[in-house]
């Protein structure tokens, strides 16, 4: 059976079994129909006692599939049966690369999230509610200017971009109102995808309705005709914005095929946003659960990077173990060997593709946390190659853990969960901070480069300067930073597989984001909103006359 057949005959539990089961006072679930709840975290006394935290990354995506997700799944099933006390924390999917290319995040075979279809399409209406407060915000800024501007907003500086949730080429770069005096003034504007929002940032970093409300405040809008910056705040809109929040901002409960309950709750890319589901939703599994297991999106060098550097600091918790998910095929992918040949058994491109995989080792035993590697099975791995590469791993002082979570779920997984429990029970000291957030922009873009990604240095268009002057004038330049990065490799050429060195980093603009609270650094030819392939996910799903769907994974 494919993804979507397992789902739909799962046996799943009233979403009150769940939560009762994870510990939620009745008054505080509020059921979306049977199976999938928004828990009102701030009715609840909370447990200021927080449980272990397990962090899921991988190498550097490929188009043979690493699992990360799948793994997630899978571990928090297993730990919830050896210990009775695990939930996961994952981020909500996009309809934009559902109907795309990448397809959902709620893990495949017998490690998955529950009700995937409904996961996987409107969920709770997070992705919709987020899509309308940030267009509501644009027109607000819009209807300012028509209305007389009275802050004197110059609209070639306007930086507020509208969104949507697909992935929709057309509307990158758009000219909005024409049509005469009475529809709005003319204006080069351009959309981003939801995900990418500077809302959707907020809403994974916001602790409380307040905090939410006071970083809604702060998001730079645009500057006047004398230069000087324009905040939400002075449109006095700010109240109204976080009002259409004031659902979303509650995470969403669901639970896997072994019952587990799992916390699904905010969605940016990690490619062009921070990748990381919201603090409020991994902070709530914490204070509920002897073990939380969350993932960073796509490699170690975005996702986990940015865990550990941006939404730690907020969480105010370190993980306490790193699992890093690795695929024979993906490695032998970056090791030369061609998609159509994957299949076949090539120690050799193995080798050769086994440096990625140890930069990201490198990389995160440098924040002081201890490392496991999870050695994704699938059944076209020969025993030479499976063998190879827990000798490669383990001489890096790593323990290499073979898991088979999609094809057995937890019962594949339990060596996994083993091995993170020890780990996890390790004395071990405070987390190593890659960078000192008060030091130079260029300085924190160089580390991150040359210390993560193995470049030598950064090469910055007068654009970017511009930006990095802007802040300095403002003191805003003590933010920390979020690379805007090819996910494909170390570099900002996505073409450049295995692990480059040496290279120059190519930053093209920076994005102030003060609500969210960091800077967003764009390089190469990354993209704020993507574009559908040729063959889009969606020509293959389908509905009957009985609503069972089809082709969705």
């Amino acid at each position: 059976m494919n993804d979507i057949e397992i789902s739909q005959n799962a046996e799943m539990l009233p979403i009150q079994t769940i939560a009762k089961q994870a510990g939620f006072d009745e008054k505080v679930v509020e059921p979306y129909g049977h199976y999938k709840a928004k828990i009102d975290i701030f009715s609840e006394k909370p447990n200021t006692q927080l449980g272990k935290l397990v962090l899921v990354t991988s190498i550097n995506p490929t188009p043979a599939g690493e699992g990360k997700s799948t793994v997630t799944v899978g571990l928090g099933d297993a730990l919830n049966d050896l210990t009775g006390s695990a939930m996961i924390a994952l981020r909500e999917p996009s309809q934009g690369p559902v109907m795309g290319m990448k397809g959902g995040a709620t893990g495949g075979g017998y490690s998955q999230v529950i009700p995937m279809d409904d996961i996987n399409l409107h969920f709770t209406g997070d992705m919709h509610a987020l899509t309308a407060a940030n267009n509501t915000l644009a027109a607000l800024i819009d209807n300012h200017l028509q209305q007389g501007n009275e802050l004197n907003i110059d609209p070639r500086t306007i930086v507020w971009r509208r969104c949507l949730d697909i992935n929709d080429r057309a509307l990158r770069n758009i000219v909005i109102g024409l049509g005469g005096r009475f529809s709005g003034v003319p204006r080069e504007d351009k959309f981003d995808i939801t995900v990418a929002s500077e809302l959707m940032a907020i809403l994974c970093l916001a602790q409380d309705l307040n905090d939410l409300k006071e970083r809604i405040n702060r998001i730079l809008i645009a500057n006047n005709y004398d230069g000087q910056p324009i905040f939400v705040k002075d449109l006095h809109v700010g109240g109204a914005i976080a009002t259409l929040l004031k659902d979303v901002i509650k995470p969403n409960l669901v639970q896997t095929l072994g019952h587990t309950p799992a916390i699904i709750h905010g969605g940016p890319f990690a490619n062009i946003a921070h990748g990381c589901n919201s603090v409020l939703a991994t902070k709530t599994a914490l204070r509920h659960a002897k073990y939380t297991v969350t993932e960073a999106g796509f490699g170690a060098d975005l996702g986990a990077e940015k865990f550990l550097d941006i939404k730690t600091p907020v969480l105010g918790k370190q993980p306490d173990a790193i699992v890093i998910v690795a695929t024979v095929r993906a490695l032998k992918y970056n090791g030369g060997a061609k998609l159509a040949d994957l299949k076949n058994e090539d120690v050799e491109a193995l080798q050769k593709g086994y440096i990625n995989l140890q930069r990201h080792i490198k990389n995160m035993q440098r924040y002081n946390i201890p490392v496991t590697v999870s050695i994704n099975h699938f059944i076209s791995d020969t025993d030479q190659e499976v063998n190879t590469l827990v000798k490669l791993i383990e001489a890096e002082g790593v323990s290499a853990i073979v898991t088979d979570a999609w094809a057995k779920g937890g019962a594949g997984s339990k060596d996994l969960a083993n091995e993170v429990i020890a780990l996890a029970d390790t004395n071990q000291g405070p987390m190593t901070k890659l960078y000192d957030n008060n030091g130079r922009i260029e300085d924190k873009i160089k580390t991150i480069v040359q210390k993560i990604y193995g470049g030598s240095d950064v090469e910055y268009s007068p654009q970017a300067l511009k930006k990095i002057k802007e802040c300095v004038a403002n003191g805003w330049d003590h933010l920390p930073i979020c690379m805007a990065k090819s996910q494909y490799s170390f570099s900002d050429d996505p073409k450049q597989l295995g692990a480059p060195s040496d290279f120059v980093m190519h930053v093209n603009d920076i994005n102030i984001r003060l609500g969210a609270g960091f800077l967003v650094i764009q390089t190469g030819k990354v993209l704020t909103m993507p574009g559908l392939p040729k063959h889009p996910a969606a020509l293959d799903i389908d509905i009957d006359s009985k609503g069972e769907i089809t082709g969705l994974f």
